[in-house]
């Protein structure tokens, strides 16, 4: 076990990232949590007819066959021909946490571990200022297990094959809450183009799991007075838990 989060070491650590730590309207912290409304429902998205042939039935998969299945992937042509690593996901696999991004970038594709680099180093300070840390408690992981040439967004029929592979972790895992890490993220699991700003701020659902929307943290690095609105995000989350 680490040293206890108290609230003068949280303070410190988001005074680093820039944001101020999050005090109940009305009160102090450490008050009476607030409490929120019921996640809205949201239609699961159904993959696409051909997703079997392109996955197999990976329902009943284990961890370690499910890890090997992604690893030998060639689903998606143009992603397998261009990969040097699948990225299948990292941490604890029964975190009440789960934290999904986009796609790997090129340090991830090489490393084979999502969220490297300097946006990595952000998502650990924003687990920080929770209580938490990567490995404990939380699991990572993308929409897509490879990254796309030249960083560019997935296309949908990459989300589409890549579906089953994170529902497989998700069903695996049993989160108790989902935050969803951008807009690529938050668009493919709700099944939606509504922009992040009309997505942040409530609580919503992905396979009856609770789940929360903010940024993706390379986009924080970008613009960085975001970031107050991101804890705010990371706070909602907090009471969704109830904690």
């Amino acid at each position: 076990m680490g040293s206890p989060m108290t609230p003068e070491r949280r303070q410190r650590y988001l005074d680093a990232m820039g944001i101020q730590r999050w005090v109940p309207r009305g009160g102090a912290a450490g008050s009476t949590v607030v409490p929120v409304d019921p996640p809205e429902p949201v239609a699961s998205p159904v993959p696409a007819g051909a997703l079997g042939d392109l996955v197999g039935d990976v329902a009943h998969l284990d961890w370690d066959a499910l890890a090997a299945r992604v690893a030998a992937c060639n689903a998606c042509e143009e992603l397998a021909a261009k990969r040097t690593r699948t990225v299948f996901g990292v941490g604890d696999r029964q975190a009440d946490w789960l934290f999904i991004g986009e796609a790997p970038g090129a340090e991830e594709d090489r490393q084979g571990e999502p969220f490297v680099g300097r946006a990595g180093q952000l998502l650990d300070s924003m687990l920080f200022a929770l209580g938490l840390k990567r490995g404990q408690g939380v699991y990572i992981a993308n929409i897509l297990k490879c990254r796309p040439p030249g960083n560019r967004d997935p296309k949908p029929e990459e989300a589409r094959a890549c579906r089953a592979y994170l529902d497989r972790q998700i069903d695996l895992i049993q989160p108790r809450i989902i935050v969803a890490l951008g807009r690529i993220a938050a668009q493919n699991l709700l099944g939606t183009d509504e922009p992040l700003g009309r997505l942040r701020g409530k609580p919503l659902n992905y396979r009856d799991i609770p789940l929360v929307i903010t940024y993706h943290p390379a986009y924080l690095l970008r613009q960085p007075a975001d970031k107050r609105k991101a804890w705010d995000d990371l706070c909602l989350a907090r009471r969704v838990m109830g904690v």
